[in-house]
C-alpha cells in the first residue's frame, strides 16, 4: 500500500483496555512504523490513514467515548481545548478529563478558575473538564459522567453581562 498521507489513526489492543484508538501525525510515526517503506505495526487491530489533522481530529472524536489529556505539550492542549469548546457548543456530550500526574496541570486548573472568576466561562461549563491525579479515579468519573444541559448563550436570571 502506497501511503502519502500525513496522518494516521492507529488502534491497539491490550488485555486491560480492549481496543484503543490512537491517532498521530504520520511524520511522528514514520520512525516507528516505517510507513514510507510500507511496514506497519503488526500488533494493531485497526489502522486509519487520513489526509490531514482536521480529518484526524474528527475521526478521533467520532471513535472516542471520551477524552483524557495526559501530560503533554502544546498539541495536547490544542486538542484538549478543541474538544472542550465542542462540548461547550453542544457538538458532543462526551466526558473530558485532565490526568493531573504530579501536579502537571495545576497551573492550567488555576488558570481555568481565573477564567471563571473573570467571567469568560461559567463555573458549570468549567466543571465539564474533569480532573484527577489517579487514572483509575478519572476513568471511574468518566463511567458515572452525566452530560449537563448547558446553554452557553443564555444568561441565568441573576447574571448580568456587565458588573
Amino acid at each position: 500500500m502506497k501511503n502519502t498521507s500525513k496522518t494516521l489513526t492507529l488502534t491497539t489492543k491490550t488485555e486491560r483496555t480492549g481496543s484503543t484508538p490512537l491517532t498521530l501525525p504520520k511524520t511522528t510515526l514514520n520512525h516507528v512504523l516505517e510507513l514510507d517503506k510500507e511496514v506497519g505495526h503488526l500488533g494493531l487491530t485497526r489502522l486509519h490513514i487520513v489526509k490531514d489533522m482536521h480529518e484526524r481530529k474528527a475521526m478521533m472524536a467520532d471513535l472516542s467515548d471520551g477524552f483524557i489529556a495526559m501530560p503533554g505539550g502544546i498539541g495536547t492542549l490544542e486538542e484538549l481545548f478543541e474538544v472542550f469548546t465542542w462540548s461547550q457548543l453542544g457538538l458532543h456530550d462526551k466526558p473530558i478529563g485532565l490526568l493531573n500526574v504530579g501536579g502537571f496541570y495545576d497551573g492550567l486548573i488555576h488558570f481555568m478558575q481565573h477564567i471563571v472568576t473573570e467571567r469568560f466561562l461559567r463555573a458549570e461549563q468549567a466543571a465539564l473538564l474533569l480532573t484527577d491525579t489517579s487514572p483509575a479515579a478519572l476513568v471511574a468519573r468518566f463511567k458515572s459522567y452525566q452530560p449537563g444541559n448547558l446553554n452557553k448563550w443564555t444568561l441565568a436570571a441573576d447574571e448580568k453581562i456587565y458588573p
